[in-house]
C-alpha cells in the first residue's frame, strides 16, 4: 500500500528532474471567497502538467532488461507528454497510444517531448479503447505499460506535489485548512491525499472532478469503483 515514506522517496528520485513549482497566494481568489487561497501552479512544469512527477518516477524504477525492451502508454495528452519526455531523457523506445480524436496539438507535443524514441499509435475514439489496445499491445510485444494512474509508482510521484506543498508552507509559516485537489483517474489525489493525511492529518483533502464526469463520487456512493455509461467532453483533459 502507498506510503508517505513511498512518496518522499520519490522525491528524491525527481529532485532536479521536475520543477518545484511555486506556490502562489492569490488575491483575486482570495478576495472572492473570503479566504486565503494558494495555487499550486503545475502548468510551470516542462510538459505543463504534474504528469511528468509519476511518469517519469514509474519508469525510473524499471530494471534495465525492461527499458531496454521498451514501454507502452495509453493517453489524450498529458500523461503522454510525461512518458514521451522521459523516454527521450534516458533514451527508452516507447509506444504511446492515443484515440484518433486527440488534438492534434496534442500530438504535436507528444512527437516534441518524446522525439526518435516515441511512436505514436491513433486507436479508439475514446480513452477506454485506446487503452484496451495498448494493453493487448504490451502483452503481445512484452513490454512494459505505464498506467497513467492506477499504480503505486505513477502515485508516489504525483503525491510529491504534497511534498512540496508542505515544505513549503513549512519554510514560509503558511497553515492550511483544506487542499483542493482535481480528480479524473484519481492518480494525484491518491498520492496527495496518502501523504498529507499521513504527516498532516488535520488538513481536510477535498476531491474536485468535472460535474460531467463524476465517477469518484459516484464510486463512494456505491462503494467500489463504478464504470459511467457516459461522460461531457467539453473538458477531455481533466475528465
Amino acid at each position: 500500500m502507498l506510503s508517505s515514506k513511498d512518496i518522499i522517496k520519490a522525491h528524491k528520485v525527481l529532485n532536479g528532474v521536475v520543477v518545484n513549482t511555486p506556490l502562489d497566494y492569490d488575491h483575486y481568489l482570495s478576495e472572492k471567497y473570503g479566504a486565503k487561497i494558494y495555487l499550486k501552479k503545475e502548468n510551470a512544469q516542462r510538459v505543463r502538467s504534474f504528469k511528468i512527477r509519476g511518469a517519469y518516477y514509474a519508469i525510473s524504477q524499471l530494471s534495465k532488461e525492461e527499458r531496454e525492451r521498451g514501454v507502452v502508454c495509453a493517453s489524450a495528452g498529458n500523461h503522454a507528454q510525461g512518458v514521451a519526455y522521459t523516454c527521450n531523457e534516458m533514451k527508452i523506445p516507447a509506444t504511446i497510444f492515443m484515440p484518433i480524436t486527440t488534438p492534434q496539438q496534442k500530438i504535436g507535443q507528444v512527437r516534441f517531448f518524446g522525439g526518435d524514441f516515441v511512436t505514436i499509435k491513433l486507436v479508439g475514439d475514446t480513452f477506454d479503447a485506446s487503452a484496451k489496445a495498448a494493453q493487448e499491445f504490451t502483452v503481445s510485444e512484452n513490454r512494459t505499460f505505464i498506467d497513467p494512474f492506477d499504480d503505486a509508482h505513477v502515485q508516489a510521484g504525483q503525491g510529491t506535489v504534497a511534498y512540496e506543498i508542505l515544505e513549503e508552507a513549512r519554510k514560509e509559516s503558511i497553515y492550511f485548512d483544506a487542499v483542493l485537489v482535481p480528480v479524473g483517474g484519481g492518480g494525484l489525489i491518491a498520492g496527495v491525499s496518502t501523504y498529507i493525511k499521513e504527516t498532516s492529518p488535520e488538513i481536510e483533502v477535498i476531491g474536485v472532478e468535472a460535474n460531467g464526469a463524476r465517477s469518484m463520487k459516484a464510486a463512494f456512493e456505491a462503494g467500489g469503483p463504478v464504470k459511467l455509461k457516459e461522460i461531457d467532453k467539453f473538458a477531455d483533459g481533466i475528465a
